[in-house]
């Protein structure tokens, strides 16, 4: 008998599968939390952020004096003094005032610790996106608080003290001055994100700059409205101090947004 000829076999070999490739615009799955470990990373962010702000808070306690003597300057009493209704006043304006340096100084690490802790939600897309703004956005706070301490106060404060001063005597209290200057730099220090903001609609696909630059008469009127809030007083020298400022990081947010944030024509392309 004539043994049967066993063929080789020529079919192609399996080549091995590659790994999927992670998404870009899925969330984490090596970053899914429980609850617990949400709550554990969200006490430990606490205490870091609370150990930055007392490390500023020496600077800020040293910086106190210069700065409260600079707000009764700017208030025209620095001859008297600030007015204070109790004895205890004196150490709590101080502390306040030192407190608000140190927030100001420690605010680039609350910001990160706040993004790094949504950051197990966000698409790597979005992380990305999000830490790269992290310094504009701390620098931008700073600038606007900074600007409402030397730009907008002084104005502000030298309409207020001589406004119908024949009828009403200019005798402010310690603790108001601070709430003045309070409301007025985390004001416009929030409002200078503007620019970010209009990058990050642009950068997600959420707001186009064309979209921006057409409802450009709408945002006039929202600056002006936002303006006449944050201003402290009702003249319109006060609010063009405030509102030009605003308006121009409008146009600053819309020109970023459409040379840093619109998409490219190759993925548009390639989408349709």
């Amino acid at each position: 008998m004539a043994r049967a000829i066993k063929r080789p076999n020529l079919s192609r070999p399996k080549l091995p599968s590659l790994p999927r490739l992670p998404d870009p615009s899925e969330p984490d799955v090596f970053e899914e939390m429980t609850l617990l470990e949400h709550m554990e990373e969200l006490r430990d962010r606490i205490v870091k952020v609370s150990i930055s702000i007392g490390i500023a808070f020496i600077a800020g306690f040293i910086l106190a004096g210069p700065l409260l003597r600079r707000m009764a300057q700017q208030a025209n009493i620095q001859e008297d003094g600030f007015d204070i209704g109790g004895p205890t006043d004196t150490i709590t304006i101080y502390m306040k005032v030192a407190l608000y340096i140190a927030v100001g100084f420690a605010m680039p690490i609350i910001i990160y610790h706040f993004f790094g802790f949504l950051a197990p939600g966000l698409t790597r897309k979005e992380k990305r996106i999000l830490y790269m703004s992290l310094p504009f956005v701390a620098l931008l706070f700073l600038g606007g608080a900074a600007y409402a301490f030397f730009g907008a106060a002084p104005p502000a404060f030298r309409f207020l003290s001589t406004w119908q001063n024949e009828i009403f005597s200019w005798d402010p209290d310690g603790n108001e001055i601070i709430s003045f200057y309070l409301t007025l730099m985390i004001g416009l220090g929030l409002a200078f994100q503007m620019p970010i903001v209009m990058f990050l609609l642009a950068k997600l696909n959420i707001v186009s700059p064309q979209k921006m630059r057409q409802y450009r008469k709408y945002a006039v009127l929202v600056i002006i409205i936002l303006s006449a809030v944050i201003t402290p007083t009702a003249d319109p020298i006060n609010l063009a101090l405030v509102a030009i400022p605003l308006l121009l990081l409008y146009e600053i947010g819309i020109m970023i947004a459409y040379f840093f944030a619109r998409p490219k024509p190759d993925a548009t392309a390639s989408a349709t």
